[in-house]
């Protein structure tokens, strides 16, 4: 028998894209309380079902692809500029390929608007015409509105016209810098891109005997089992230590491992990579909200997406990226160090290094050191800072990292910065080790 939750995640998965609900809605239609409808929506939202738009509603929307991620909807783009929608709103759900500024005459302007874009323009009537005819929607600069004729064609053709109080240039700024930070999200792979799916899974349900275990450990090769109840839900997991000495016939369900290490679908490859190292497992059950077993994710797995994704190109650069590109690596003696300039993105308000910033350098030096010592993909695990000094706007910094200790699951750098020769922070970092079998 299926949760009152699971009902309504099912009754909003069969919703047609495009489909408007509410709290309220959903409440009456399943017959369950409004607190448990509001909690079930949420959890469409972190599928990627729903999408909730500033005084327009819930919306159901097609489910976005990895590869697709760096596309934004137009109900995105609304939240974005903060823009009232005058038409069009029930193609809110559709991508944007790509936008133009309508800054030139309309017959040059004709040459660059293709279906599926967005015509960024002010008061021009003729622009938001054609725009719509040739399958782009149109977002209206300075917070004009739109004439009654132009509204009827964006509901007819369903495309989008919206307004914005923003200027051309801050709207345009606005979405590229959305569009830029989805290409950083589109190289985090997630548990769910990696997982195995439940239905290729080996489990054990509670009714299931040691006997069991044996048989299915010798059909799979695995030592570790998800233990999970007639709904689905994990209740523990079985270990090749539960299942020593103990008698055939005996009940898995009496000798499991009940407090269950999980993640959930939405969480960083890097995150459950961490949680696998620390906790020393090599098979992680994913779950829903409610514990539901929707597959499961091996230690191998996790290491190849490690692997893809050292071997990425950075399309969109993190501030880690940017921080360090301005850092070259020197070899002296056989060691090796970072130089580098304090520029003026990596102070504080007083004109001096930022703190958060000299720990990111000090941080990826002790990764790059340890790379260079034995290949591998490295989580800074604790750092013990001695002390930080002042460093100011245009000074040069030398990072000199020296590896202290690296074993098969952890290294131990120290790291030491010096600006105009003198030492000016000082930390000793431990990083976990992942293997590249």
């Amino acid at each position: 028998m299926t949760t009152k939750h699971e009902r309504i995640l099912d009754y909003i998965r069969n919703l047609n894209v495009g489909d408007k609900i509410s709290v309220r809605t959903i409440a009456k239609e399943i017959g369950v309380s409004e607190g448990t409808a509001y909690r079930a929506i949420k959890e469409a939202e972190s599928e990627g079902l729903v999408t909730t738009i500033e005084r327009i509603g819930t919306v159901r929307i097609d489910k976005k692809k990895k590869e697709n991620i760096e596309k934004l909807t137009f109900a995105e783009v609304v939240n974005i500029v903060d823009g009232q929608v005058l038409g069009g709103r029930d193609g809110l759900h559709k991508s944007l390929n790509k936008f133009l500024i309508g800054a030139m005459k309309l017959d040059d302007m004709l040459k660059y608007i293709e279906p599926d874009s967005l015509l960024i323009v002010g008061n021009r009537n003729e622009a938001h015409r054609l725009a719509l005819q040739k399958g782009a929607a149109v977002l209206i600069t300075g917070g004009f509105d739109a004439e009654e004729e132009v509204k009827d064609m964006a509901d007819r053709y369903q495309l989008p016209i919206i307004s914005s109080s923003y200027d051309t240039f801050t709207v345009a700024s606005m979405i590229n810098r959305a569009i830029y930070d989805n290409l950083i999200k589109k190289e985090i792979i997630l548990v769910e891109d990696i997982l195995i799916p439940f239905a290729e899974t080996y489990v054990l349900h509670t009714t299931d005997t040691v006997a069991d275990w044996h048989r299915i450990s010798q059909e799979s090769g695995h030592t570790r089992f998800p233990v999970i109840d007639q709904h689905a839900h994990v209740i523990g997991v079985a270990t090749s230590k539960d299942v020593i000495g103990k008698d055939l016939n005996m009940p898995i369900e009496r000798i499991i491992t009940r407090a269950a290490i999980t993640t959930g679908a939405r969480t960083t490859v890097a995150a459950a990579a961490h949680l696998m190292v620390w906790e020393g497992i090599e098979l992680l059950p994913v779950v829903d909200s409610s514990r539901k077993l929707i597959g499961v994710l091996s230690r191998r797995d996790v290491i190849k997406a490690l692997q893809y994704m050292q071997k990425q190109p950075q399309i969109g650069e993190t501030f880690e990226d940017l921080i360090f590109s301005q850092f070259t690596m020197v070899k002296e003696n056989g060691h090796s160090f970072f130089k580098g300039k304090v520029v003026p993105q990596m102070t504080n308000n007083y004109g001096t290094l930022s703190s958060g910033v000299l720990m990111t350098i000090m941080s990826e030096a002790c990764r790059q050191v340890l790379r260079e010592q034995r290949k591998g993909n490295y989580v800074i695990e604790n750092t013990s800072i001695y002390f930080l000094k002042p460093v100011q706007i245009d000074k040069d910094l030398w990072v000199k990292p020296s590896i202290i200790e690296i074993g098969r699951k952890m290294g131990k750098v120290d790291v030491e910065v010096h600006s105009q020769g003198k030492l000016v922070a000082k930390a000793l970092l431990a990083a976990q080790v992942w293997e590249e079998h």
